[in-house]
């Protein structure tokens, strides 16, 4: 609302912020799609929603230098990327899966008349450095579980809604494709080191 209303001004730069506090087991890693496609794609997802924008382009990059089972798997622990939206809009977008402190979940939109954070609250696991900021979290988040709990239990209802024809599936997977679209653009750039256009992962599968 705060972004669709115009309460931002134009809105020029979304930062999001995803952090595990502990790595899943070695053996969910080659498996579970990389960093970008099992964790920064609900980024990417939730990035298209508020901003009502389709990514035009990505650069990322990821980094390895923590255990040994993430070079094992060909993953990486840490990811930062680069979007720019279709009107000119730059967002970034980080993940790890190290982040001792606690689960933190954010973002960040700053336009040129004001701006927000959402995920924000007293269990975020970050403290201040300046004498008058906010202390370190009592009980930090611990993980999506326990963060999304709320979250979770209105999809299964609205699914079951769904699944009984009560009402129309409101994300369907049109939706998804686009945020996977946007991890495959990742990937690529990772393991290329170069920016990567949307236009060159495609829309749907091939035919064969």
């Amino acid at each position: 609302e705060a972004v669709r209303s115009g309460r931002l001004g134009r809105l020029h730069t979304v930062r999001a912020v995803t952090s595990d506090q502990a790595p899943p087991p070695a053996a969910w890693l080659p498996v579970s799609g990389g960093l970008f496609r099992d964790a920064l794609i609900h980024d990417f997802d939730v990035l298209r929603w508020v901003t009502g924008r389709e990514v035009a382009d990505v650069y990322a990059a990821g980094s390895d230098a923590g255990p040994a089972m993430f070079r094992a798997a060909g993953d990486v622990d840490t990811a930062a990327a680069v979007l720019t939206l279709d009107d000119g809009t730059l967002a970034t977008a980080t993940a790890t899966r190290l982040n001792g402190a606690g689960y933190d979940v954010r973002m960040e939109l700053a336009g040129e008349l004001d701006q927000i954070v959402v995920g924000l609250d007293d269990r975020t696991p970050i403290a201040s450095t300046e004498p008058t900021g906010p202390p370190a979290a009592d009980k930090p988040w611990t993980g999506f579980l326990e963060r999304f709990g709320p979250a979770y239990e209105a999809e299964l209802i609205a699914f079951v809604d769904v699944v009984r024809g009560g009402r129309p599936n409101p994300c369907d997977g049109r939706e998804a494709l686009q945020a996977l679209r946007i991890a495959e653009a990742c990937e690529v750039s990772r393991r290329e080191r170069r920016a990567v256009s949307l236009a060159e992962i495609p829309a749907a599968p091939e035919a064969r």
